[in-house]
């Protein structure tokens, strides 16, 4: 009798588990699932075939440039963390400071990956110039695509948090929104690390 109970408790404890996370935290854990795999399958054909034209290709790519920019990228995961930490605190003023930050800092990376995309098509540089162009254009500009998105998603919590309108569910909106931003910075890290720093 014991022991059917048991399995019977964790079961139920497990159910319940289920039930405290938030559908939107959820939602987003399952796409950034799915969006991992794309990725992956992007950055194995990259690293398959950067070693064609690497040496033609690679002595394009501002470095310094484009650091600068992962660095405004990479402290926007800080200041949306900032930014769910003040409002859950009750302190409006701070979480639009907060979020407003993110969102520059999101479209300075950006506009640094339109530069650099600027200055590789002004050295006849496009995606159909060899096999390492197609995949630097792709993989990069699918996450530059995936930084868009998010900055779309932050910029009308930010006008929600602007109109005053902040509730707990939208406290949840904005934690979900902070996993995927701390995904496309997660993943940008290792594309800065492979295009731009492997040699």
């Amino acid at each position: 009798m014991a022991a059917e109970a048991f399995p019977r408790e964790a079961g139920h404890a497990a159910e319940e588990r289920l039930r405290a996370i938030d559908p939107n935290v959820l939602g987003v854990a399952f796409f950034i699932s799915s969006e991992a795999l794309f990725f992956v399958s992007l950055i194995i054909a990259f690293v398959v075939y950067r070693g064609r034209d690497l040496a033609e290709a690679t002595g394009h790519l501002d470095v310094g440039r484009t650091a600068i920019f992962t660095v405004a990228l990479l402290a926007s995961s800080g200041t949306i963390m900032l930014a769910e930490r003040q409002f859950k605190r009750g302190s409006l003023g701070g979480g639009r400071a907060w979020l407003a930050v993110t969102v520059l800092l999101g479209l300075t990376f950006l506009i640094g990956q339109g530069i650099e995309y600027l200055g590789l098509l002004r050295q006849d540089i496009t995606p159909q110039s060899n096999l390492w162009a197609t995949t630097f254009f792709t993989l990069t500009g699918f996450h530059g695509l995936h930084v868009f998105v998010g900055l779309i998603v932050l910029s009308i919590l930010l006008g929600v948090a602007l109109a005053g309108e902040v509730t707990r569910r939208r406290h949840t909106a904005l934690t979900a929104a902070g996993l995927y931003w701390h995904f496309v910075d997660g993943v940008w890290i290792v594309v800065f690390s492979l295009v731009y720093l492997w040699r």
